[in-house]
């Protein structure tokens, strides 16, 4: 397992590609996640944001170019144990997991990257582990409940909490606010927000490619169109009308809200 190394990027991507059937769906990206940091990638659909992320948590190998653990790369360290910990949280992860499981259940599933607790022991340490997590989230009295019977913003605490069981070094989010109708998606974007004030030192990446989806602890903000990030940095530099328009090749008037909440529109 890479250490923990003050000063140099908990994730590292330097100039990686992904090549499927001849098609370059990521070109040539770098990108540096650090303590603290708190990214939005942002751009239109299918420019190749989920397989970014997706290669951030180790999930898919690049075709080319390098990623960096705590210093350490890609080839150079068994990604067995590290691939939980860099906690990937996916909208669709809920509709994997089994509506009888309770939430309990799913969070301890984490321990092993498994989506059933009946394929592995867990031990009293495990449980209650699970407790703590539940708990850091509010939804400790949840934990016997099937998922099946909670609602939409308790099943994001529920799917977070099981992102904090492995102890991680990183939260990285694939479109966290997707199927869900508006009030939904404000509980989950109020939600974020929580979860970065009580976790100040963890760094977390969001996919989204909507602007109102962008919770206000977010720091920096990638932009990225046809495979390529286009505009990056720290985000009240990087998201301005006009790289926004850039970005989803059409012209948008992007406003911030007095509550710090982003949003855009075609003038």
């Amino acid at each position: 397992m890479p250490k923990d190394n003050h000063g140099i990027p908990v994730i590292q991507a330097t100039n990686v590609s992904v090549i499927r059937d001849t098609r370059t769906t990521v070109n040539a990206v770098s990108l540096s996640v650090n303590t603290s940091d708190r990214w939005v990638v942002l751009g239109p659909n299918g420019c190749g944001k989920t397989t970014l992320l997706k290669i951030l948590s180790l999930y898919l190998h690049p075709s080319s170019g390098d990623i960096a653990v705590n210093g350490q790369t890609l080839g150079n360290f068994d990604i067995r144990p590290v691939r939980p910990r860099l906690a990937y949280v996916s909208a669709s992860l809920a509709t994997e997991l089994r509506p009888a499981l309770t939430s309990h259940e799913v969070v301890m599933s984490a321990r092993y990257g498994a989506l059933e607790v009946w394929w592995n022991d867990y031990s009293p340490d495990d449980h209650a582990r699970a407790h703590e997590c539940l708990a850091q989230l509010g939804v400790s009295h949840l934990a016997e409940s099937p998922i099946s019977l909670i609602s939409s913003g308790e099943l994001q605490r529920v799917l977070l909490a099981r992102a904090l069981m492995c102890d991680p070094i990183a939260i990285l989010l694939d479109e966290p606010t997707a199927r869900l109708d508006l009030g939904g998606r404000e509980q989950v974007v109020r939600i974020l927000d929580e979860f970065a004030q009580t976790n100040p030192q963890l760094p977390s990446v969001t996919v989204t490619h909507h602007v109102d989806e962008i919770p206000t602890s977010t720091t920096h903000c990638a932009l990225m169109r046809d495979g390529s990030i286009v505009n990056a940095g720290p985000i009240r530099s990087t998201l301005t009308s006009q790289n926004l328009s850039e970005c989803f090749g059409t012209p948008l008037a992007l406003e911030q809200r007095p509550s710090g909440r982003w949003t855009a529109y075609a003038p």
